[in-house]
């Protein structure tokens, strides 16, 4: 375990801050507005957005998602004390289920739409699925606020 406040931690702290807030603000967007939109499209004009949507979201979504991941790695490596090891762990599920949804849920539905031109079962299948990972985002923000405030 490092001393609380080596340039280290605060650096990771920081950065896993970062990512896991922007993908708390971005997860919130796509639950509320980004995916219900998807019913709006139909046939053609549905299966060409997706595509764009599949090719484009990972732009934005995969260095932060890296990033929250390395940072979270780090801090279960070397755990500030206040923090403890435990709950640095808890981080690395937390992301570790995410990245289950995402891989497992989110991304054959997302295939599906492409594929099927997004008919409205499917959307709100789509919305109702990424509850899981709107909610843990949230506690990965929460947590990454808590972790800096005990270790700084």
């Amino acid at each position: 375990m490092f001393p609380e406040a080596t340039a280290f931690t605060g650096t990771i702290l920081a950065l896993q801050a970062l990512a896991s807030g922007s993908m708390c603000g971005l997860i919130w967007f796509v639950q509320l507005v980004h995916y219900p939109l998807f019913s709006h499209l139909e046939g053609e004009q549905a299966q060409k957005y997706s595509l764009d949507n599949q090719r484009r979201t990972p732009l934005v979504v995969i260095p932060l998602m890296l990033m929250e991941m390395v940072a979270a790695l780090c801090l279960a490596a070397w755990p500030p004390v206040s923090i403890g090891r435990g709950m640095a762990i808890v981080g690395v599920g937390l992301i570790l289920v995410i990245w289950g949804s995402t891989a497992g849920i989110q991304m054959p539905l997302h295939a599906r739409l492409e594929r099927e031109g997004h008919p409205p079962e499917l959307v709100a299948k789509l919305v109702a699925s990424n509850w899981l990972r709107t909610a843990l985002w949230t506690a990965r923000a929460i947590l990454a606020v808590w972790m800096m405030s005990v270790a700084g």
